[in-house]
C-alpha cells in the first residue's frame, strides 16, 4: 500500500479510537461499583469483570492513540512503523472489544443480519453498560471493516519477510 493510502487508514483509525476511548473515559469516570450494584440483577463479580474489561480496554485505545499520533506528527511518515501500529490497533484495541479477554461480553455474528448491535453479554446489565458498548462499537466496527483486509495484507508481508 502506498504511504498516502497508509496514513489516511490511520488517521481514521486514529479518529474512531479516540472517539470510543473518549466515550469509555467519560463512563469510567462517573461509575462506581457501589452505583452499578444498586442494580441487582447483575453480581458484584460481574460488574467488577465489566469494569476491568473496560479500564483494559481504555489502556490499549490510549497506547494505539499515543502511537498514531505521534506517527503522523512526525515529520517524515514512517510507512512501515504506520502499518505495524495499525496492525496493533486491530489486535489489541478491535478485536480486544469484540473478543473480550474477561469473557463478559461476546459478539453475536448474527448481528449483521439484523442490522442490530452485535455486543450481547453474559449476565444481564443495566441499560448504560449496553448503551455504553453500543456507542463504542460503531466506530470500532469502522476500523475493523477498514483494517481488515489490510491486516491480511500485513500478516503476508510479515510472512514472506521471515521466508526470506
Amino acid at each position: 500500500m502506498g504511504n498516502d493510502l497508509v496514513k489516511q487508514q490511520l488517521e481514521l483509525t486514529t479518529a474512531q479510537i479516540e472517539k470510543a476511548s473518549k466515550k469509555l473515559r467519560e463512563y469510567l469516570n462517573e461509575a462506581t461499583l457501589s452505583k452499578l450494584m444498586e442494580d441487582q440483577s447483575t453480581s458484584k463479580e460481574d460488574f467488577q469483570l465489566i469494569l476491568d474489561q473496560f479500564r483494559r480496554l481504555l489502556v490499549f485505545f490510549d497506547e494505539g492513540l499515543k502511537s498514531g499520533n505521534v506517527l503522523l506528527r512526525s515529520e517524515n511518515f514512517r510507512k512501515g512503523a504506520a502499518e505495524k501500529t495499525l496492525y496493533w490497533i486491530f489486535h489489541q484495541c478491535v478485536e480486544e472489544f469484540f473478543q473480550p479477554h474477561y469473557d463478559v461480553w461476546y459478539e453475536d455474528s448474527r448481528a449483521a443480519y439484523t442490522g442490530r448491535n452485535a455486543i450481547r453479554f453474559r449476565t444481564e446489565v443495566p441499560q448504560e453498560i449496553k448503551d455504553l458498548t453500543c456507542e463504542i462499537e460503531g466506530p470500532l466496527q469502522e476500523v475493523r471493516e477498514e483494517l481488515e483486509y489490510y491486516e491480511t495484507d500485513y500478516r503476508t508481508k510479515i510472512k514472506q519477510r521471515e521466508g526470506k
